[in-house]
């Protein structure tokens, strides 16, 4: 996994003059750091789980990244994951380098009281490795900002002060920002907006989203609002499909009764199975669920014009090559996604502040640092004819590249 992403690195290189050191900086994670988290059950016996944090780069600030509970969750997705989140706050020039972490556990077998062991557990193992100026998790896949602020707590009964800067992503009354909630698609959405003339995709056309969870859900609300159609969506249990489009009411209704495949049969609505969502025909393509959804075997048949990620790496390397050779445009997640850290970066800032802004000063500073990355990606992929997804890590690469030459050659046997 991590060496598909590695290609990525590989692939920008090409486009600039780096000295060697560089690369060989970023083809490793600085530190991972593997454990097992033992908690009491309800009944009295002991579980253990394998648990991970890993800080991939921190040249150009603090590591920065999510935490996911997930029962298939590897060491080598938490590093890959990490690698992205490097290239991610480059992109948007956040003073952040890259983290992630994970604990294999499927949290859904969990009690609230287990889920809430789990949490502290985690920050007890991990809690000299974390802090504000040194790494600083947010949520992540089936975790919240209910399992934030255990785990703020937590950190701030081990160093015996409240540090909320120490963890984004929580909820408001313990520090969190205004308009974290719907950062991530609210951040693609700008970006769709921004780019809307150039990609053929004004409010009318057609979209299908990959994932109603809550970015997916989100996204389909805000585009949905603006004039959008949205045609078909899945989720874990299902898909449904609507030519005349769906609406967003009902598809929350149904989803907070267990799945959007329950409205099938409704009139004009056909159920659909999950894995064919990708081919449903439409102009926008957006997968907001997990790596590697679409691939070698389903890419030919995505008719969708413009690929919005929404997760994180979801098309293969394999899958990139056969989107670019039926010229589909791919909104990269390195792009597309960083709503979410960039409004993390915002709570971070306001923690240190204690400073709260209102959600409209949020959205704005949002919408003006995804408009301003997204104009200088697609002038470099112009320029250099070039796909967005390539020309986003050469613009993070260029920064990564400034930032550790800045270092200077020391850094390279100290750190």
């Amino acid at each position: 996994m991590l060496d598909q992403a590695l290609t990525r690195l590989d692939d920008a290189a090409r486009y600039l003059d780096l000295d060697a050191d560089v690369l060989e900086k970023l083809k490793y994670p600085r530190e991972t750091t593997k454990v097992r988290l033992m908690i009491r059950m309800d009944d009295g016996s002991r579980k253990s789980f394998m648990a991970w944090r890993c800080r991939y780069d921190d040249t150009r600030g603090p590591t920065k990244g999510g935490i996911r509970f997930h029962p298939d969750s590897t060491m080598e997705e938490v590093e890959t994951l990490a690698f992205w989140m490097t290239f991610k706050c480059a992109v948007m020039n956040l003073p952040y380098g890259g983290g992630k972490g994970a604990v294999r556990i499927d949290p859904h077998t969990l009690s609230k009281a287990e889920l809430e062991r789990l949490s502290r557990a985690y920050i007890q193992a991990f809690s000299k490795i974390i802090g504000p100026d040194r790494d600083v998790p947010a949520p992540d896949v089936y975790t919240n900002s209910m399992v934030m602020g255990w785990m703020a707590d937590e950190y701030a009964s081990i160093v015996g002060e409240a540090t909320p800067a120490v963890i984004t992503g929580k909820p408001i009354a313990l520090g969190g920002s205004l308009g974290r909630d719907d950062a991530t698609a609210r951040g693609g959405y700008y970006l769709v907006r921004r780019l809307a003339q150039q990609l053929g995709l004004e409010p009318g056309a057609r979209v299908a989203v990959q994932g109603f969870g809550n970015a997916g859900q989100h996204i389909a609300r805000l585009l949905a609002t603006d004039g959008y159609k949205i045609v078909a969506v899945s989720d874990s249990k299902g898909a449904v499909h609507c030519s005349s489009g769906l609406d967003i009411g009902m598809l929350l209704a149904a989803k907070g009764r267990g799945s959007v495949a329950s409205l099938a049969g409704s009139e004009g609505i056909f159920s659909l199975p999950a894995d064919d969502l990708v081919s449903v025909d439409c102009e926008l393509l957006v997968p907001a669920a997990l790596e590697d959804m679409i691939h070698e075997g389903n890419a030919a048949s995505v008719k969708a014009r413009v690929v919005l990620e929404l997760a994180n790496g979801p098309i293969t390397p394999e899958a990139d090559e056969i989107l670019s050779r039926k010229n589909v445009m791919v909104l990269p997640d390195i792009l597309a996604n960083a709503g979410g850290v960039t409004v993390s970066y915002f709570e971070w800032v306001q923690n240190r502040q204690g400073y709260y802004w209102p959600v409209e000063e949020v959205h704005a500073r949002l919408k003006t640092m995804m408009e301003r990355e997204a104009d200088a990606i697609w002038a470099l992929s112009q320029e250099k004819t070039i796909t967005l997804r390539s020309a986003a890590y050469v613009h993070a690469l260029a920064r990564l590249a400034g930032a550790i030459e800045a270092h200077g050659t020391q850094q390279f046997f100290t750190s």
